[in-house]
């Protein structure tokens, strides 16, 4: 009895990532564990922040053993430009849940101007992303055994624009950053209602890093997202560094997860990381957790920059 009603809750629970990736024409913000270590990824105005080109990828594989879980893929890239205060940069994405494919392009510019201690940076992005189903594969669960649902016989495949913004301020040992991936409205079909609603994502990010003693510092951050006509959600994390080399820290993202985090800063240039989520309840009761890996490089642009370890 138990092993059918565990049955019976995974398929409601496959429905609802079919339900999720049938907003028809619109984006879903994605998400990564190790935001801290990459701020490209939820705010533009990062871009330049690291005094040096820097190349960043980054793939996450959510909800291991879940059928049609979402995956994601991106490669970032980012400098400031030889002369005066501005800063470009690019993201390429690849983000797929259910029956849902998304593939997207963003070009960034950011202007920094010295503030007291640290920089400001104001960012734009613009660019585009491919949005495209496979609802004719869907089978939906009966007593009979599979059936073809009339709702789900048909595709989509369309390019849609998309325009951001980002506010970033940075010192040597904080950060604090607020940024709307889309300005423009994205529509997206609402089942409920039959209609189509406008979505945007906001986020609130920040850090700061205490020097502990020599050998040990301490950095906590935050993470506030607001999607319209959604709950609004927080992540709170810690990481320590360990000699300047080795992060390891911990977050809870509400109503989600706990996330193991582990970074290691081989050599100046180049840094790996490594984050395993374990769920909390709903869909986290019914897969292996979530893995995320990241690789960055930083490359200097100019003679006069010494690199050092980065602490964001």
């Amino acid at each position: 009895m138990v092993l059918f009603k565990d049955k019976i809750i995974k398929y409601l629970l496959v429905g609802l990532v079919l339900l999720m990736s049938s907003s028809a024409f619109s984006q879903q913000q994605y998400m990564f564990t190790q935001y801290m270590f990459n701020g490209l990824a939820i705010n533009p105005a990062y871009a330049g922040s690291h005094e040096s080109l820097t190349l960043t990828t980054v793939a996450r594989k959510q909800w291991v053993g879940f059928p049609g879980a979402p995956s994601t893929q991106t490669f970032s890239a980012h400098s400031p430009l030889k002369f005066g205060n501005a800063s470009v940069g690019g993201v390429i994405y690849h983000d797929k849940i259910g029956a849902l494919n998304q593939t997207g392009l963003n070009g960034i510019y950011a202007y920094r101007i010295p503030i007291g201690k640290g920089k400001l940076s104001m960012a734009i992005q613009g660019g585009f992303y491919h949005y495209a189903t496979d609802y004719t594969g869907v089978k939906i669960i009966s007593e009979g055994g599979n059936i073809v649902d009339p709702e789900f016989q048909y595709d989509i495949s369309k390019f849609v624009p998309n325009f951001g913004a980002g506010l970033y301020y940075h010192t040597s040992n904080y950060y604090v950053g607020f940024s709307i991936p889309q300005l423009i409205n994205v529509p997206a079909w609402n089942s409920e209602t039959g209609g189509v609603d406008n979505i945007k994502h906001y986020f609130i990010h920040g850090g700061y890093v205490f020097d502990i003693n020599r050998d040990l510092k301490l950095k906590p951050n935050f993470l506030i997202k607001a999607v319209t006509g959604a709950p609004v959600e927080f992540d709170l994390n810690a990481n320590l560094l360990i000699k300047n080399r080795v992060w390891v820290g911990f977050s809870y993202r509400s109503l989600e997860s706990i996330d193991a985090i582990v970074q290691l800063q081989l050599n100046n240039e180049l840094q790996i990381g490594y984050s395993y989520d374990f769920g909390t309840g709903g869909i986290g009761n019914y897969n292996s957790g979530s893995h995320e890996l990241m690789l960055s490089y930083r490359i200097k642009t100019r003679k006069e920059i010494i690199l050092t370890p980065r602490y964001f």
